[in-house]
Protein backbone atom coordinates (compact mmCIF):
# COMPACT_ATOMS: atom_id res chain seq x y z
CA UNK A 1 0.00 0.00 0.00
CA UNK A 2 1.27 3.63 -1.04
CA UNK A 3 0.83 6.83 0.21
CA UNK A 4 -1.25 8.07 -2.83
CA UNK A 5 -3.41 5.46 -2.47
CA UNK A 6 -3.87 6.29 1.18
CA UNK A 7 -4.50 9.57 0.37
CA UNK A 8 -7.38 9.01 -1.91
CA UNK A 9 -8.92 6.69 0.11
CA UNK A 10 -9.22 8.67 3.17
CA UNK A 11 -11.91 10.07 3.28
CA UNK A 12 -13.61 6.91 2.52
CA UNK A 13 -12.23 6.01 5.92
CA UNK A 14 -13.51 8.48 7.95
CA UNK A 15 -17.09 7.93 6.16
CA UNK A 16 -16.86 4.00 7.16
CA UNK A 17 -16.58 2.84 3.40
CA UNK A 18 -14.12 1.15 3.48
CA UNK A 19 -13.78 -3.05 3.50
CA UNK A 20 -12.86 -4.26 6.90
CA UNK A 21 -9.63 -5.88 5.45
CA UNK A 22 -8.41 -2.03 3.61
CA UNK A 23 -9.39 -0.28 6.45
CA UNK A 24 -7.15 -2.27 8.52
CA UNK A 25 -4.21 -1.63 6.09
CA UNK A 26 -4.78 1.86 5.46
CA UNK A 27 -4.43 2.51 9.55
CA UNK A 28 -1.62 0.46 9.59
CA UNK A 29 -0.02 2.17 6.91
CA UNK A 30 -1.02 5.47 8.94
CA UNK A 31 0.70 4.07 12.08
CA UNK A 32 4.05 4.60 10.06
CA UNK A 33 3.85 7.40 7.56
CA UNK A 34 3.79 10.79 9.42
CA UNK A 35 2.66 12.46 5.85
CA UNK A 36 -0.11 10.13 5.76
CA UNK A 37 -0.73 10.49 9.55
CA UNK A 38 -0.82 14.48 8.91
CA UNK A 39 -3.25 13.97 5.84
CA UNK A 40 -5.37 12.39 7.60
CA UNK A 41 -5.59 14.24 10.48
CA UNK A 42 -6.06 17.28 8.20
CA UNK A 43 -9.45 15.55 6.12
CA UNK A 44 -10.49 14.79 9.85
CA UNK A 45 -10.76 18.14 11.12
CA UNK A 46 -13.01 19.15 8.09
CA UNK A 47 -14.99 16.18 8.67
CA UNK A 48 -16.15 17.08 12.02
CA UNK A 49 -16.90 20.32 10.49
CA UNK A 50 -19.07 18.69 8.04
CA UNK A 51 -20.86 16.36 10.91
CA UNK A 52 -22.50 19.17 12.78
CA UNK A 53 -25.13 19.22 9.69
CA UNK A 54 -27.84 16.63 9.62
CA UNK A 55 -27.09 13.41 7.72
CA UNK A 56 -29.90 10.95 6.41
CA UNK A 57 -28.39 7.39 6.26
CA UNK A 58 -29.24 5.63 3.60
CA UNK A 59 -30.85 2.04 3.65
CA UNK A 60 -28.63 -0.74 3.67
CA UNK A 61 -30.56 -1.51 0.10
CA UNK A 62 -29.72 1.62 -1.26
CA UNK A 63 -26.14 1.10 -0.45
CA UNK A 64 -25.52 -2.51 -1.62
CA UNK A 65 -27.25 -1.62 -4.80
CA UNK A 66 -25.10 1.40 -5.59
CA UNK A 67 -22.01 0.41 -4.92
CA UNK A 68 -23.01 -2.47 -7.25
CA UNK A 69 -24.26 -0.11 -9.93
CA UNK A 70 -21.41 2.38 -9.27
CA UNK A 71 -18.85 -0.79 -9.69
CA UNK A 72 -20.64 -2.16 -13.01
CA UNK A 73 -20.38 1.61 -14.51
CA UNK A 74 -16.83 1.97 -13.83
CA UNK A 75 -16.09 -1.43 -14.68
CA UNK A 76 -17.65 -0.19 -18.26
CA UNK A 77 -15.89 3.55 -18.54
CA UNK A 78 -12.58 1.40 -18.79
CA UNK A 79 -13.34 -0.40 -21.52
CA UNK A 80 -14.34 2.67 -23.72
CA UNK A 81 -11.30 2.83 -24.82
CA UNK A 82 -12.26 4.28 -28.86
CA UNK A 83 -14.22 6.96 -27.35
CA UNK A 84 -11.78 8.14 -24.44
CA UNK A 85 -11.56 11.15 -25.60
CA UNK A 86 -15.49 12.45 -25.72
CA UNK A 87 -15.57 11.01 -22.51
CA UNK A 88 -14.55 12.87 -18.71
CA UNK A 89 -12.31 11.55 -16.23
CA UNK A 90 -15.17 10.17 -14.13
CA UNK A 91 -13.08 8.69 -11.21
CA UNK A 92 -10.94 12.46 -10.84
CA UNK A 93 -14.63 13.88 -11.15
CA UNK A 94 -16.08 11.45 -8.44
CA UNK A 95 -12.61 12.86 -5.86
CA UNK A 96 -13.68 15.92 -5.95
CA UNK A 97 -17.66 15.15 -4.14
CA UNK A 98 -16.59 12.50 -2.27
CA UNK A 99 -16.90 14.90 0.66
CA UNK A 100 -20.42 15.45 -0.06
CA UNK A 101 -21.68 11.77 0.17
CA UNK A 102 -25.28 12.64 0.51
CA UNK A 103 -24.73 13.77 -3.04
CA UNK A 104 -22.35 11.63 -4.64
CA UNK A 105 -25.32 8.84 -3.52
CA UNK A 106 -27.55 10.61 -5.69
CA UNK A 107 -25.37 11.11 -8.37
CA UNK A 108 -24.55 7.56 -8.32
CA UNK A 109 -28.27 6.83 -8.45
CA UNK A 110 -29.43 8.99 -11.40
CA UNK A 111 -26.41 8.58 -13.53
CA UNK A 112 -26.05 4.84 -13.56
CA UNK A 113 -29.14 3.61 -12.88
CA UNK A 114 -29.86 2.53 -16.27
CA UNK A 115 -26.36 1.03 -17.40
CA UNK A 116 -26.57 -2.98 -15.56
CA UNK A 117 -27.87 -4.34 -18.02
CA UNK A 118 -25.70 -2.95 -21.32
CA UNK A 119 -22.42 -3.07 -19.36
CA UNK A 120 -22.57 -6.87 -18.44
CA UNK A 121 -23.43 -7.27 -22.33
CA UNK A 122 -19.97 -5.75 -22.74
CA UNK A 123 -18.41 -7.89 -19.62
CA UNK A 124 -19.55 -11.13 -21.09
CA UNK A 125 -19.16 -10.18 -24.95
CA UNK A 126 -16.05 -9.07 -25.78
CA UNK A 127 -16.13 -7.43 -29.61
CA UNK A 128 -16.91 -10.39 -31.74
CA UNK A 129 -16.31 -10.37 -34.93
CA UNK A 130 -18.41 -10.09 -37.46
CA UNK A 131 -18.16 -13.91 -37.99
CA UNK A 132 -19.13 -14.53 -34.77
CA UNK A 133 -21.97 -12.22 -34.47
CA UNK A 134 -23.64 -13.47 -37.00
CA UNK A 135 -23.47 -17.40 -35.67
CA UNK A 136 -24.53 -16.12 -32.29
CA UNK A 137 -27.72 -14.37 -34.18
CA UNK A 138 -28.22 -17.47 -35.98
CA UNK A 139 -28.65 -19.71 -32.73
CA UNK A 140 -32.59 -20.66 -31.80
CA UNK A 141 -31.79 -21.98 -28.28
CA UNK A 142 -29.79 -24.09 -26.68
CA UNK A 143 -31.42 -27.16 -26.31
CA UNK A 144 -28.89 -29.31 -24.25
CA UNK A 145 -25.67 -29.09 -22.19
CA UNK A 146 -24.02 -32.11 -20.52
CA UNK A 147 -20.45 -32.79 -19.60
CA UNK A 148 -18.52 -36.13 -19.12
CA UNK A 149 -17.27 -36.91 -16.05
CA UNK A 150 -14.54 -38.61 -17.39
CA UNK A 151 -12.96 -36.73 -19.36
CA UNK A 152 -14.24 -33.30 -18.72
CA UNK A 153 -15.33 -32.73 -22.26
CA UNK A 154 -18.76 -29.98 -22.42
CA UNK A 155 -21.37 -31.15 -24.90
CA UNK A 156 -23.37 -28.38 -25.95
CA UNK A 157 -26.65 -28.91 -28.79
CA UNK A 158 -28.01 -25.99 -30.01
CA UNK A 159 -30.41 -24.90 -32.98
CA UNK A 160 -30.19 -23.04 -35.71
CA UNK A 161 -32.32 -23.96 -38.59
CA UNK A 162 -31.77 -27.70 -37.57
CA UNK A 163 -30.10 -28.86 -34.61
CA UNK A 164 -26.12 -28.75 -34.41
CA UNK A 165 -24.03 -29.65 -31.86
CA UNK A 166 -20.59 -28.20 -30.59
CA UNK A 167 -18.38 -30.47 -28.67
CA UNK A 168 -14.82 -29.28 -26.65
CA UNK A 169 -12.72 -28.60 -23.44
CA UNK A 170 -14.35 -26.04 -20.96
CA UNK A 171 -11.38 -23.86 -22.23
CA UNK A 172 -12.11 -23.80 -25.48
CA UNK A 173 -13.67 -20.12 -26.63
CA UNK A 174 -16.56 -21.84 -28.73
CA UNK A 175 -18.17 -23.98 -26.03
CA UNK A 176 -17.25 -20.26 -23.33
CA UNK A 177 -19.34 -18.53 -25.72
CA UNK A 178 -22.32 -21.01 -26.24
CA UNK A 179 -22.12 -21.39 -22.01
CA UNK A 180 -22.53 -18.12 -21.51
CA UNK A 181 -25.33 -17.58 -24.16
CA UNK A 182 -27.02 -20.54 -22.88
CA UNK A 183 -27.03 -19.40 -19.02
CA UNK A 184 -28.05 -15.92 -19.90
CA UNK A 185 -31.01 -16.03 -22.44
CA UNK A 186 -31.78 -19.61 -22.82
CA UNK A 187 -36.09 -20.18 -21.96
CA UNK A 188 -35.20 -23.58 -20.48
CA UNK A 189 -34.72 -23.01 -17.20
CA UNK A 190 -33.00 -26.59 -17.33
CA UNK A 191 -30.39 -25.69 -19.54
CA UNK A 192 -29.55 -22.28 -17.48
CA UNK A 193 -29.14 -25.27 -14.74
CA UNK A 194 -26.77 -27.27 -16.73
CA UNK A 195 -24.90 -24.17 -18.40
CA UNK A 196 -24.43 -22.99 -15.09
CA UNK A 197 -23.45 -25.73 -13.21
CA UNK A 198 -20.15 -25.72 -15.77
CA UNK A 199 -19.89 -22.13 -14.99
CA UNK A 200 -19.61 -22.98 -11.08
CA UNK A 201 -16.23 -24.72 -11.88
CA UNK A 202 -13.79 -22.15 -13.15
CA UNK A 203 -15.43 -19.22 -10.61
CA UNK A 204 -11.66 -17.07 -10.98
CA UNK A 205 -12.51 -16.79 -15.13
CA UNK A 206 -13.78 -13.34 -15.18
CA UNK A 207 -15.99 -13.50 -17.57
CA UNK A 208 -18.44 -16.89 -15.81
CA UNK A 209 -17.72 -14.89 -12.36
CA UNK A 210 -19.98 -12.00 -14.27
CA UNK A 211 -22.59 -14.45 -15.65
CA UNK A 212 -23.39 -16.37 -12.18
CA UNK A 213 -23.78 -12.80 -10.55
CA UNK A 214 -26.21 -12.23 -13.50
CA UNK A 215 -27.91 -15.40 -12.73
CA UNK A 216 -28.17 -14.87 -8.86
CA UNK A 217 -29.75 -11.33 -9.46
CA UNK A 218 -32.15 -12.04 -12.37
CA UNK A 219 -32.59 -15.72 -13.29
CA UNK A 220 -36.22 -16.38 -12.56
CA UNK A 221 -35.80 -19.57 -11.72
CA UNK A 222 -35.02 -20.32 -7.85
CA UNK A 223 -32.53 -23.45 -8.48
CA UNK A 224 -30.53 -21.09 -10.69
CA UNK A 225 -30.14 -18.54 -8.36
CA UNK A 226 -29.34 -21.55 -5.70
CA UNK A 227 -26.56 -23.29 -8.23
CA UNK A 228 -24.93 -19.20 -8.87
CA UNK A 229 -25.16 -18.77 -5.05
CA UNK A 230 -23.35 -21.55 -4.31
CA UNK A 231 -20.73 -21.30 -6.28
CA UNK A 232 -19.63 -17.57 -5.62
CA UNK A 233 -19.89 -18.17 -2.21
CA UNK A 234 -16.04 -18.78 -1.72
CA UNK A 235 -15.97 -15.31 -2.97
CA UNK A 236 -17.12 -13.21 -0.84
CA UNK A 237 -14.11 -12.05 1.30
CA UNK A 238 -12.74 -11.16 -2.00
CA UNK A 239 -14.81 -9.74 -4.55
CA UNK A 240 -16.69 -6.81 -3.13
CA UNK A 241 -19.14 -7.25 -6.37
CA UNK A 242 -19.83 -11.05 -4.95
CA UNK A 243 -20.69 -9.33 -1.59
CA UNK A 244 -22.37 -6.90 -2.70
CA UNK A 245 -24.54 -9.26 -5.36
CA UNK A 246 -25.08 -11.86 -1.96
CA UNK A 247 -26.53 -8.66 -0.09
CA UNK A 248 -29.47 -7.64 -2.81
CA UNK A 249 -30.32 -11.49 -2.77
CA UNK A 250 -30.60 -11.66 0.91
CA UNK A 251 -32.86 -8.01 0.90
CA UNK A 252 -34.64 -8.68 -2.53
CA UNK A 253 -35.06 -12.74 -4.13
CA UNK A 254 -38.58 -13.80 -3.71
CA UNK A 255 -37.47 -17.18 -2.51
CA UNK A 256 -36.87 -17.93 1.02
CA UNK A 257 -34.48 -20.36 0.57
CA UNK A 258 -32.36 -18.49 -1.71
CA UNK A 259 -32.22 -15.67 1.13
CA UNK A 260 -31.63 -18.04 4.16
CA UNK A 261 -28.18 -19.40 2.24
CA UNK A 262 -27.34 -15.74 1.74
CA UNK A 263 -27.24 -15.15 5.47
CA UNK A 264 -24.45 -18.67 5.44
CA UNK A 265 -23.05 -17.18 2.80
CA UNK A 266 -22.20 -13.99 4.54
CA UNK A 267 -21.13 -15.73 7.71
CA UNK A 268 -17.15 -14.47 6.92
CA UNK A 269 -17.78 -11.37 6.06
CA UNK A 270 -20.21 -10.28 9.42
CA UNK A 271 -18.08 -7.56 10.39
CA UNK A 272 -18.47 -5.45 7.17
CA UNK A 273 -20.25 -2.62 8.10
CA UNK A 274 -22.76 -2.97 5.35
CA UNK A 275 -23.70 -6.73 6.56
CA UNK A 276 -23.83 -6.11 9.85
CA UNK A 277 -26.56 -2.79 8.85
CA UNK A 278 -28.39 -4.97 6.67
CA UNK A 279 -28.73 -7.84 9.16
CA UNK A 280 -29.81 -5.07 11.65
CA UNK A 281 -32.63 -4.29 9.47
CA UNK A 282 -33.58 -7.46 8.44
CA UNK A 283 -33.76 -8.39 12.60
CA UNK A 284 -35.81 -5.43 12.91
CA UNK A 285 -38.56 -5.31 10.44
CA UNK A 286 -38.09 -8.31 8.28
CA UNK A 287 -41.74 -9.64 7.16
CA UNK A 288 -40.45 -13.56 7.40
CA UNK A 289 -40.24 -14.63 10.62
CA UNK A 290 -37.28 -17.62 9.69
CA UNK A 291 -35.11 -14.36 8.02
CA UNK A 292 -35.99 -12.46 11.31
CA UNK A 293 -35.07 -14.91 13.18
CA UNK A 294 -31.81 -15.95 11.46
CA UNK A 295 -30.83 -12.49 11.25
CA UNK A 296 -30.96 -12.21 15.00
CA UNK A 297 -29.02 -15.16 16.00
CA UNK A 298 -26.28 -13.82 13.56
CA UNK A 299 -26.12 -10.85 15.09
CA UNK A 300 -26.13 -12.34 18.63
CA UNK A 301 -22.82 -13.50 17.95
CA UNK A 302 -21.13 -10.67 16.67
CA UNK A 303 -18.91 -8.51 19.34
CA UNK A 304 -20.45 -5.60 19.90
CA UNK A 305 -19.12 -2.19 18.53
CA UNK A 306 -19.29 1.30 20.85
Amino acid sequence: MNCAWVKDNAALLLYDELPDDARHELEQHVARCKDCAREIAEIEVLHKALSVLPVEEPSPNLLAASRMKLQEALEHTEQSHGLGRFTIDFAGWMRSVRFQPALAMVLIMAGFGGGIMATYWTRVSPAPSQQQGQQQASIAQISNVTQDPATNQVKIQYEKTVPETAQGSVTDPEIQRLLLYAARNNYNSGVRLDATNVLTQNTQDERFREALIFSLRYDQNPGVRLKALEALKPLVKQDVRVRDAILEALLKDTNKGVRADAIVSLAPVTADTSVRLTLEALAARDKDDYIRSEARRVLATLPTID
